[in-house]
């Protein structure tokens, strides 16, 4: 049987992808609302095909507010999400104190692991307290998390690879651990714990190199007049670069988990003298490009003749496919735009009262009515479907700011719209 301890977005989602490999599962939340609602698959997160997944594992899952409901298993995860402050800093106290949780109610010989998020040195300063923990020969690994918002449910049930730091990687993993990797089907890498809370930090480094690589020549081509969506399928045919590069440009890096790590390194860089700088200048270039709207929608307010300007906003969420906010580049041009009478809709995201001059609308073009500009900051699907003749019978003002290109770009331009977007230059 296989545990989970923390029943966040990261312990539901992967507590049901190890149910859908035939494994039976239990899952530990202090919080019996929640362990209700999956019982009933009705899980308290947004992920495209969770709640169809719960309903099909149903028979072989156990979700329970007290933690004996792990008793009998041979793997416990501790799987609660770790949250970032404003800073981008997490707090590893919580997943401290589930895991020690969990070692008080394993069976001798279990394996605990850790697939929360943390910081580098953490499994190693655990790994003799936990072990030695009762007498009861436990085992402590980290394992890897691959959680993405809005694909979790595709990721989890078909990972790439599992990372698992080991505090010797040279000894083989415990059988019950090693038989649940591998139905899996995906290269297992073990290593030491270190390198593998390393892992997960280079791995999201080198996703904000890549965006902020894009990012950066995305704007050079709008002020030159090149094209970036041609650009990139040039890129695509390197093979130093491949065809899953990070080329579409964006609003900076949203979510929390990317910047966690980035100032997770810039804070151990400077704690043992190493240089950061080019993680700095990451961090820098997220900034300027998250306010890439904001300048747009100034441009457009600037230009209009009357006061009492009115902008309307589609997506709050920081992308598709998940109600999250954290890191929003929407909420961040929201907050911006004090003083101006903002309308926003989203499907999922929910946000009332978060600031005075915001309000959110039931439906995307009321959220437009009688705007003097639009600006789409999250691409969600269901905005391409509306048809442009309507956003414009709703709006005032003729301005659309599109930097996904979820519109049309030359029925919008056709329209009488100026229309702008990422990576090419004004209404080209």
């Amino acid at each position: 049987m296989i545990g989970f301890a923390g029943l966040s977005h990261l312990g539901i989602v992967s507590s049901a992808a190890a149910a859908a490999k035939g494994f039976d599962v239990a899952g530990y939340d202090a919080d019996a609302s929640v362990c209700a609602a999956l019982t009933d698959a009705r899980p308290p997160v947004v992920e495209s095909g969770l709640p169809e997944l719960l309903r099909e594992v149903a028979s072989r899952t156990r979700y329970a507010a007290d933690a004996s409901v792990l008793a009998q298993c041979d793997v416990i995860y501790i799987s609660v999400d770790v949250p970032t402050d404003a800073a981008n800093q997490s707090d590893s106290r919580p997943v401290e104190a589930l895991l020690r949780e969990a070692a008080r109610v394993a069976r001798p010989g279990a394996a605990l692991v850790v697939l929360s998020q943390v910081h580098p040195g953490f499994s190693r300063a655990l790994q003799a307290d936990i072990e030695s923990f009762e007498h009861k020969r436990l085992r402590l690994y980290y394992q890897v998390e691959t959680l993405v918002f809005g694909i979790a449910v595709q990721r989890a049930l078909t990972p790439e690879r599992f990372i698992v730091g080991c505090h010797d990687p040279t000894h083989p993993l415990p059988t019950a651990l090693d038989t649940f990797l591998k139905a899996f089907g995906c290269p297992i890498l073990a290593m030491r714990y270190e390198s593998a809370e390393l892992a997960k930090i280079a791995i999201n480094h080198f996703l904000a190199a890549s965006v902020a690589m894009t990012n950066t020549l995305a704007e050079l081509c709008e002020a030159i007049g090149a094209d970036w969506s041609e650009i990139a399928p040039a890129l695509r045919l390197d093979r130093r670069i491949g065809p899953h590069a990070y080329l579409t440009p964006g609003l900076g890096i949203a979510g929390g988990n990317i910047e966690r790590d980035l100032a997770t390194v810039i804070d151990v860089a400077s704690q043992r003298s190493t240089d950061a700088g080019v993680v700095q200048a990451i961090v820098h270039n997220s900034r300027h490009r998250r306010d890439w709207a904001l300048r747009e929608v100034q441009r457009a307010i600037r230009a209009q003749a009357h006061g009492g300007v009115r902008v309307g906003v589609w997506g709050l969420a920081y992308k598709p496919d998940t109600a999250s906010t954290k890191n929003s580049p929407a909420l961040a041009l929201v907050e911006a735009l004090d003083g101006v009478s903002v309308r926003a809709y989203d499907p999922k995201a929910r946000v009332n009262g978060s600031s005075p001059h915001l309000t959110v609308t039931a439906a995307p073009l009321d959220a437009c009515r009688d705007a003097d500009v639009l600006v789409v900051m999250t691409p969600w699907k269901e905005f391409a479907a509306i048809d442009v003749a309507e956003v414009k019978h709703a709006m005032r003002g003729r301005v659309i700011i599109d930097p996904f290109a979820v519109l049309d770009g030359a029925r919008c331009i056709a329209e009488g719209f100026s229309y702008r977007r990422l990576g090419r230059s004004a209404d080209a």
